[in-house]
């Protein structure tokens, strides 16, 4: 008989008590979700507009329709990109920069993944020195490089040559590159290494056949920057590039402003067409982007 109290005691208070107060969590959570996505939303916009406004400015008809941007609702046309590819020396400035983009990425990723692998593996005299060197070379501008690079090629007989060019573009590139590689070497086990000197291999075997294919991921960054450096770089094209034929897109697409006319509209055109080949290099390698860069920083 003295049971029956405690046998009808209540058990959802509880359950209340736990459950009111994670509406104000969730609705926290709801908030800071909006607030983030939303300013994901405003940082892509602005990331995007500029790619936009030169495609709709490419579709203008006349020079000036970029002074009057409504107009081209009323007639967009798309024969800016038929006079650029059937008018103008494209076809050589595309091919000219592929040679110079790809052999640059070809010869600086080489360099840079063998500068971060004997890094990251070996330990000789000099090797810290030989890191922070290459971090400081990326200290100079481009204006005080220009007069000592140009008197180094042209002694060397390497002025308006894809070569010069291309060993230009690899003094750049390699020393970031480097350092980004070395990172990612670090991450690697140096087990793999040890085996395969068990199996027999040289170091440069090891290196080839074994750590190589694990650093996919950051070779797509270091070979993506390196393209990207090559593909759009404007001052050293335009200043040891000097014959008309051996011009890349960046240097042809000066050719459209003169001191008394400035076609804006062929200039809008070429701009898209330059972006399509880094935007396929881009889509090629984006799976390997985030987790070369992460990777990449986590060890130095």
């Amino acid at each position: 008989m003295s049971t029956a109290p405690t046998s009808t005691m209540p058990t959802t208070p509880p359950a209340a008590a736990v459950a009111e107060p994670a509406r104000p969590r969730s609705r926290r959570k709801a908030t800071s979700s909006l607030s983030l996505h939303s300013g994901l939303a405003v940082m892509a916009f602005v990331a995007a507009f500029p790619v936009l406004w030169i495609a709709y400015i490419s579709l203008g008809g006349d020079k000036f329709d970029y002074q009057h941007p409504g107009r081209i609702l009323d007639h967009p046309t798309l024969s800016n990109y038929g006079h650029v590819l059937t008018e103008t020396n494209f076809g050589t400035w595309m091919t000219n920069s592929l040679i110079v983009a790809l052999g640059t990425t070809l010869i600086g990723v080489l360099i840079a993944a063998s500068a971060g692998y004997a890094v990251s593996r070996m330990r000789f005299l000099g090797r810290g020195t030989l890191m922070y060197t290459f971090l400081l070379t990326q200290m100079f501008p481009v204006a005080v490089l220009m007069v000592p690079l140009y008197k180094i090629m042209a002694n060397l007989g390497l002025l308006d040559t894809y070569s010069g060019l291309i060993l230009i573009y690899c003094s750049t590139a390699v020393p970031y590159c480097a350092w980004l590689l070395k990172g990612y070497f670090d991450t690697i086990p140096v087990d793999i290494d040890e085996a395969g000197r068990i199996d027999g291999l040289s170091p440069f075997g090891t290196f080839w056949r074994l750590v190589l294919p694990l650093a996919r991921p950051g070779l797509s960054v270091a070979a993506f920057y390196t393209f990207i450096t090559a593909w759009g770089e404007v001052a050293y094209a335009s200043h040891f590039m000097l014959s008309e034929d051996k011009y890349t897109l960046a240097v042809g697409l000066q050719t459209y402003v003169s001191q008394f006319n400035s076609q804006w509209n062929f200039m809008a055109a070429t701009s898209v067409l330059i972006a399509i080949p880094a935007a396929l290099v881009f889509y090629v390698v984006q799976k390997h982007l985030v987790s070369g860069l992460t990777s990449g920083g986590t060890k130095g």
